[in-house]
């Protein structure tokens, strides 16, 4: 589960995930969303951008993102490279554009020149995006419990093994499913009932999820399923954030997604078997 990339490339693609210049008043990061070492979300509800402004959706992981189908959670970006341009000229994320970071970074002799070894055209937007992927590529956690699990390395407790059985016999394989234990389709918010309604809070533009890219009414709460890789460790939960624990959004999911109240003793087997799921990197403190 991994990329073949540049190491020069992967090198500026680090750098520059890691640049405050990249926000319009040189005080932001995708790293500061984006925090490798708790993995690869701020954990909060929603991020702060330039002058404090709150985002309008939790921030996802950049872990283990070059597997997704598409990029945030309403799909709107088919790549990584994509991806990369859009918080840059957000208004409530970086709040800047192409110009004035190309502009920032040119005045840098050590940039000038790594970008002037790396393409023949030196700093552009383009490949600015291009290395920052490079750099994301490369986030992939690896050798999990379960995995290792897989393979006959290693043994897993019996609770683990049975929320693993219940993960499968309940449905939630069914959206949470391959290599990223998700990631790789779509699926309503409140398949099996009303989310939003009993939510009580107003319906956020963040809500119409695939709507916004498209247009289609039929696209509405329509959400990239997440992967859940990392989910034992990155919480809040869902696009809104609105639930704290693990084991509140299983229950949550349960009674939305597969019409079903899930007892407290399989939640807890369940939430077992997920820790199971968390891989390693190296700049990843679990």
């Amino acid at each position: 589960m991994s990329f073949e990339v540049d190491p020069k490339l992967v090198a500026l693609g680090d750098q520059l995930f890691h640049d405050r210049r990249l926000s319009r008043d040189n005080s932001l990061s995708c790293a500061s969303c984006h925090l490798l070492s708790t993995g690869g979300t701020d954990r909060k509800p929603r991020s702060a951008g330039v002058g404090g402004v709150l985002g309008g959706i939790k921030a996802p992981t950049v872990y283990n993102s070059s597997f997704n189908l598409a990029q945030f959670w309403d799909g709107r970006a088919e790549s990584l490279e994509i991806q990369a341009a859009g918080p840059v000229h957000n208004p409530v994320e970086m709040n800047s554009s192409w110009p004035e970071v190309i502009s920032k970074l040119s005045q840098d002799a050590s940039m000038v020149e790594v970008f002037g070894q790396l393409f023949s055209d030196g700093i552009t937007g383009e490949n600015i995006a291009i290395a920052i992927a490079a750099f994301e590529k490369t986030l992939v956690t690896e050798g999990s419990r379960f995995d290792r699990w897989l393979s006959g390395e290693q043994t897993l407790s019996e609770r683990e093994l049975r929320g693993y059985r219940l993960f499968k016999s309940y449905g939630c394989i069914s959206c949470h499913q391959g290599a990223n234990v998700g990631g790789n389709l779509y699926a309503y918010m409140g398949a099996k009932g009303d989310y939003f309604k009993d939510r009580n809070t107003e319906i956020t533009e963040a809500d119409y999820g695939r709507y916004n890219v498209t247009g289609e009414e039929d696209d509405k709460h329509y959400f990239k399923v997440p992967s859940l890789r990392l989910a034992a460790v990155n919480s809040p939960y869902f696009h809104d954030g609105s639930v704290s624990t693990l084991d509140e959004a299983i229950r949550v999911m349960g009674r939305y997604q597969l019409g079903r109240e899930i007892p407290d003793e399989d939640i807890r087997d369940i939430v077992a078997f997920l820790h199971t799921l968390v891989g390693k990197h190296s700049r990843f403190k679990p």
